[in-house]
């Protein structure tokens, strides 16, 4: 995994984080009182791809929009000071850049507070994108478009990005949101969580059966080579374009935040697969680093060391 490097295209965010105690209700209102011990934020959204890739000593460099405010600069300057390629950033002074505060208490989240844009980009800001993507699709091994559903996601950024990668024989990794889904038709691979594989087919997923029928029916309408479906304490299910299906248990782990597993999950994938593994391959390797992130606190990331870990218990 080291040195391979990583495009990961989406939507940027600043996940802020607001730590404290609570020892008192307010006597203004029924809510806790948080007494706020320190503060702190990371680069978050498909940022934390960023961050994980980096973790995992790989190489990275990213697309994304963000505001001509605070926030925007320092996710920028921040990315850029550990060694990510930052060129592919763009600004859009129309929108804010998206910010997420948690606030959390004994080592609980409390309470989220969101400020941002969900409106499509324009016009300008997503043609400004589109030319940044030669050339930086063409230094990647491994391309992956994280989408959180905060206006990347549009027809031509993501038909640009899979006719660039398609014609360089680069491997697409995406992460989409249901309703966007179509929008990433016959993309090397396709992630998503068991409700956003329901909501994405339109079938509640309540049982094995109705996890094969959504996923056959992903397959005829997305086509991607593999669908990959995580299922959190059940593991993760592998299908293919050619009927295969193979399953990834779960590692038993205590659980203390699932925020950010999917980024975690999504760089090791596209990691694993730019060093050489086959998909399932990278599968296992993904379903370790899983199991690793959701033991700690907050959006986080985890080390090769971590994953090799889980990988021999």
């Amino acid at each position: 995994m080291p040195d391979k490097r990583v495009l990961v295209i989406g939507d940027v965010m600043m996940d802020e984080y607001v730590w404290g105690n609570v020892r008192r209700i307010s006597p203004e209102a029924p809510v806790m009182v948080v007494e706020v011990q320190k503060d702190s934020r990371t680069p978050g959204g498909a940022a934390n791809v960023v961050n994980n890739v980096r973790a995992l000593e790989g190489a990275c460099s990213i697309v994304g929009v963000v505001g001509d405010d605070d926030a925007g600069r320092a996710l920028r300057s921040g990315l850029a000071e550990t060694g990510v390629e930052v060129r592919g950033i763009v600004t859009d002074a129309s929108r804010p850049t998206t910010r997420k505060t948690r606030i959390i208490a004994h080592s609980q989240q409390v309470v989220r507070v969101d400020r941002e844009s969900r409106k499509p980009l324009g016009r300008s800001a997503a043609k400004e994108v589109v030319s940044r993507l030669p050339d930086l699709v063409s230094s990647a091994d491994v391309v992956v478009f994280s989408d959180y559903d905060k206006g990347m996601a549009v027809p031509s950024i993501t038909q640009a990005v899979l006719d660039f990668s398609r014609h360089l024989g680069k491997c697409v990794l995406v992460n989409p949101k249901p309703g966007n889904a179509k929008r990433f038709k016959s993309a090397s691979i396709i992630s998503l969580n068991q409700s956003e594989a329901g909501a994405a087919a339109g079938i509640s997923v309540n049982a094995d059966n109705d996890l094969s029928r959504a996923a056959k029916r992903l397959l005829s309408s997305l086509q991607p080579e593999t669908l990959i479906i995580t299922r959190g304490p059940l593991g993760m299910s592998l299908f293919g374009l050619d009927g295969s299906l193979t399953t990834v248990p779960a590692h038993p782990v205590e659980v203390y935040d699932v925020a950010g597993a999917g980024d975690t999950v999504v760089s090791v994938l596209a990691l694993a697969i730019a060093a050489g593994a086959t998909v399932n391959e990278a599968a296992v390797l993904a379903n370790c680093a899983g199991g690793a992130v959701v033991r700690k606190v907050g959006v986080a990331t985890v080390t090769r060391d971590e994953v090799a870990a889980l990988l021999c218990a």
